[in-house]
């Protein structure tokens, strides 16, 4: 991590730099903004005692990085604007470089946590992007109850529903053994996504919706689930394969037809599925599959 010192008290910069040097920090120093500007670093120490000089375009340009204040004095001026135009945090003079420190810290695990999260989201993103599903998000009202019969439809539904009313999710597969942990962690406004309910006997699932009366929750089943909360149904015959999953005949040809239907010719789809162009008629007559126009 390389942290960037913008002071023009070159004795306070170089008492910082020399401390942070010896926790491990790589360090530079800056007494102009504008040669500050050129500089490539994680972390900036910004003074806010820079006669004649303007923090506003250095902030501006590395928002995205760690900036925190130096300050003599807290007013708008030194700490409000600088806030709002993209710093994250300040330090009033003078200062322990311990606190300091907990701060770089701080905003270090932040960081990276927020560049874990965005990274989640474009792969769920991606990983769901081919499920088509038109269900109106805005109808969600938890707790609820969801009977499906594909999980993934429900897994879209719920990612997004989380990432546009900005509510944090917990994810708890019932397949964990510690599933019960993970409920009782479950933060006070956290909105549990639950999934794998048969995997549970039934002694358990009793135990499970008595537990879920005391908290907020979207309960993923693929089979009919008895119980006093809100409960709806979502199926699609527009099923992804999924390789841990044994699909039906009919439920693999419905799978091929639907996917591949408008990338191959019905001659040519007809002879990867090992049956013959006829065969193929009947059974999107049968299932109701035939091309959009």
């Amino acid at each position: 991590m390389k942290i960037i010192i913008i002071e023009n008290e070159l004795y306070l910069a170089q008492s910082i730099a020399s401390k942070l040097n010896e926790n491990g920090y790589d360090t530079e120093i800056y007494s102009s903004i504008k040669e500050a500007m050129k500089s490539h670093g994680d972390v900036y120490l910004l003074s806010s005692n820079l006669p004649g000089q303007s923090t506003s375009p250095l902030i501006k340009q590395f928002k995205s990085k760690i900036i925190i204040l130096m300050v003599n004095y807290i007013n708008n001026d030194t700490v409000g604007e600088p806030l709002k135009l993209g710093a994250k945090d300040y330090i009033v003079k003078p200062f322990m470089l311990e606190d300091l420190m907990r701060k770089i810290e701080h905003y270090k695990e932040y960081q990276s946590l927020k560049q874990q999260t965005c990274l989640y989201q474009e792969y769920m993103k991606n990983l769901l992007c081919e499920i088509e599903s038109d269900f109106d998000i805005t109808k969600i009202n938890t707790p609820l109850v969801i009977e499906t019969n594909y999980q993934r439809l429900v897994d879209k539904i719920v990612f997004e529903y989380s990432i546009q009313t900005k509510t944090l999710l917990t994810f708890i597969p019932l397949g964990d053994k510690d599933w019960r942990e993970k409920i009782a962690d479950s933060g006070s406004k956290s909105l549990l996504y639950i999934t794998e309910i048969h995997t549970l006997k039934k002694t358990e699932r009793e135990a499970l919706l008595e537990i879920l009366t005391q908290h907020n929750f979207i309960l993923c089943s693929t089979s009919n689930l008895e119980s006093n909360f809100n409960t709806i149904t979502l199926n699609t015959d527009s099923k992804l394969y999924d390789q841990n999953e044994i699909l039906t005949i009919d439920d693999y040809v419905k799978f091929i037809v639907n996917s591949f239907q408008y990338k191959f010719p019905d001659t040519e789809l007809s002879k990867k599925l090992g049956i013959s162009r006829k065969s193929l008629w009947e059974k999107r007559k049968k299932y109701g599959l035939f091309k959009k126009k």
